[in-house]
Parts: C-alpha cells; structure tokens; sequence
C-alpha cells in the first residue's frame, strides 16, 4: 500500500514538473498582444460585437501563436507579437435574413486580414528581426484548411503560414 503511494506521488510531482516547465517555456519564448482589440475591423463570432465573444476568438489565436513559436523561435529567443488589426475571414450578412445573423459567411470578398507588428530578440537581448506585416489571403478559399470544423481555421493558417515565411531561419 505505502509503495503505490509514493509511486502515485512521484508521478503527479514528475507530471506537474512537466507541465509548468512546457507552460513557462512557451511564455518566455513569445508574448502576444492586442493593441485596442475593441477597434479592430471584425473579431467577433456574431454580428453584434460582444466583448466575450472578442475575447474568445482572440484567445484562440493567441493560443495559436503561442504553440506556433515553439517551432520557430529558438531557447533564450524571445518574440514579442502585437496586433493592431485583425479582420477575420468571412463576414455576417444579417441582411439575408434573421437567421443570417450569426453565420459567418465565406465569400472571396471576405479574405482574412491582419496587422501584426513583430520583435524577435535572442538570449544577448539584441534584435535578430522586427517589422510589421500586412497580412492577407485574397485566395483563401482555395486552400484546403483543416480541421473543416474549426471557425478560424482560415485565419490561423494565415498566422501559420506568416510564421513560417518570416521565422523558418530563426529555429
């Protein structure tokens, strides 16, 4: 009885070790924010603005971005990521009918944007890049992005493919 104890104690203080190295390690290495979120063209998940609805979608493209750096900024690398934008693909049409009004609607007039402005430095503390990108996808809809289900599914690829072009000589 007193062995499985203690093997059972070392396992949650070995897991729990595991996860809060993972969880500071991705802090450390990137920093997201979002400058005057409330101005931003569209980021919402209805046609009326609300701030819970805002703040969910922008904490899922945070989350994105911070999973994203772990492959492409290095240990001791910092990265520092604002939005000053964002305009996500798709629009509501509420004009269609009520039923409309909380659809968000895939059209080539709709292509996801956003405006990040960027900073990576490494371990000395010096700058290796910053910038500030206008991001857009005019041919969205073209691209096959999965999974199907996911509502930002188009806007994370943005973000994915963003990082990939701008970081991939960082890692």
């Amino acid at each position: 009885m007193k062995k499985s104890l203690l093997v059972a104690v070392l396992s949650l203080v070995i897991a729990g070790g595991c996860v809060g190295a993972g969880a500071s390690n991705a802090t450390s290495r990137v920093e997201v924010l979002f400058v005057d979120p409330e101005k931003f063209t569209d980021a919402k998940s209805e046609s009326f603005d609300s701030e819970q609805g805002r703040k969910q979608i922008l904490d899922t493209l945070r989350s994105h971005v911070e999973q994203l750096a772990r492959s492409y900024v290095s240990e001791g690398q910092h990265l520092v990521v604002r939005f000053t934008d964002i305009d996500l693909a798709g629009d509501f049409e509420p004009w269609q009918g009520p039923q409309f009004s909380d659809i968000r609607i895939l059209r080539d007039i709709y292509p996801p944007r956003m405006t990040v402005e960027f900073r990576l430095t490494g371990a000395d503390g010096k700058v290796v890049s910053e910038g500030k990108r206008e991001l857009q996808d005019l041919g969205y809809l073209m691209h096959l992005s999965m999974p199907t289900s996911d509502g930002l599914r188009y806007d994370k690829e943005l973000l994915s493919d963003w990082m990939r072009r701008e970081f991939r000589r960082s890692a």
